[in-house]
């Protein structure tokens, strides 16, 4: 084996876990580049050549991961270590090169105080059906309050939950429950032929790493309405966003049915931000809580969903916040900037009202 690709593979991973970099982008004609707190850091090392990267892409794949790459020209794996922990892998092409981006897994579960979560989404985690979805940005902890919310139900209920990811972040231990985590391109071919099946492993709890199109959302509102607690996340903004992309894919007579079944099913949206710290260092959760009481219920099945948000500022006695809500508090505590929580606001008129009271 070569020495070389493995020891500077192993350099890049020890060093992101020392600084606590939370991504790890390897580019030719760069040394490689860590996210430290949400900041860009280049390491103070040589660049990468164009030799060093093919040979970096063939040290980390096997010979069909390779194979897969040529011919598709970009491919997602998940790594593990031993002693540094599982690390998510992307490769792409530029300029005819593989190029890597890593994104370095959590080596443990943190609790909600840790990850800054409000007490409200706890008990998320004892709903034995329905629909809970975790939104936000590519790079906004989604995975890790999903990841959470598992923990708390494996720990608390003796239930079988199947997890679908791409790819496996995180290896649950089995504790109360039982566990199986059903990686893409690994176990099965696709999200959507896991789904098909997924009704038919006696699942308790069915958590999706990512609602991607319209099979997938049907097939999970189905299994919300059908009696199963399903977990997944979305590319969206806001709660209101969340709701609306269920939604609008849908036409005339089946988008009717499904709004039904939006507004049977749904439980809870929690929109995530992360953001920087005052000193860079790491950045601190904000986020958006939709509840689905009574009120969210009948405005989603009227079509309503522009008063969902005045129902979020109205609510908040019953566990709801809406994303000012929850900057204007860590602007308060000497979290995070006037800068950051105004960049990071969906109505930055709203919070400036908050933190001029």
């Amino acid at each position: 084996m070569n020495q070389a690709p493995k020891a500077r593979f192993r350099s890049m991973l020890r060093t992101a876990r020392e600084y606590n970099a939370s991504d790890i982008h390897v580019r030719a004609g760069l040394p490689p580049v860590f996210r430290v707190g949400g900041e860009i850091i280049m390491a103070d090392v040589e660049p990468l050549s164009r030799d060093e990267m093919v040979e970096l892409a063939k040290f980390v794949l096997v010979p069909a991961q390779l194979e897969r790459l040529d011919r598709e020209r970009e491919l997602c794996i998940s790594h593990h270590s031993d002693d540094l922990g599982r690390i998510r892998i992307t490769f792409y092409h530029r300029a005819g090169i593989p190029e890597i981006a890593m994104r370095m897994c959590n080596l443990e579960i943190k609790t909600a105080e840790e990850l800054m979560l409000p007490p409200v989404v706890e008990k998320l985690a004892q709903k034995t059906s329905g629909l809970v979805l975790v939104t936000g940005p590519t790079g906004m902890g989604k995975t890790t309050t999903l990841n959470y919310l598992i923990d708390l139900i494996n720990s608390s209920r003796r239930c079988n939950i199947i997890m679908i990811e791409d790819p496996v972040e995180f290896e649950h231990a089995n504790k109360r429950s039982i566990i199986a985590q059903i990686e893409v391109t690994t176990d099965t071919l696709s999200f959507s032929s896991c789904l098909r099946n997924v009704l038919r492993l006696d699942p308790d709890v069915i958590c999706i790493g990512e609602m991607r199109d319209l099979e997938s959302m049907e097939t999970a509102l189905m299994a919300a309405e059908t009696g199963h607690l399903v977990l997944a996340t979305l590319h969206t903004p806001n709660a209101v966003g969340s709701v609306e992309r269920i939604i609008t894919p849908f036409e005339g007579a089946r988008q009717r049915q499904v709004i039904y079944q939006v507004s049977s099913v749904l439980e809870a949206v929690i929109a995530q931000r992360l953001v920087p710290t005052v000193d860079k260092t790491r950045r601190v959760l904000a986020c958006e809580i939709l509840l689905a009481t009574p009120a969210v219920r009948n405005l989603i099945r009227e079509g309503n969903l522009h008063q969902i948000q005045n129902v979020i500022a109205t609510s908040r006695a019953m566990g709801m916040q809406a994303m000012e809500d929850s900057l204007a508090r860590l602007y308060q505590q000497g979290l995070i900037t006037y800068d950051q929580a105004m960049l990071n606001a969906n109505q930055p008129a709203d919070l400036e009202a908050l933190l001029a009271r």
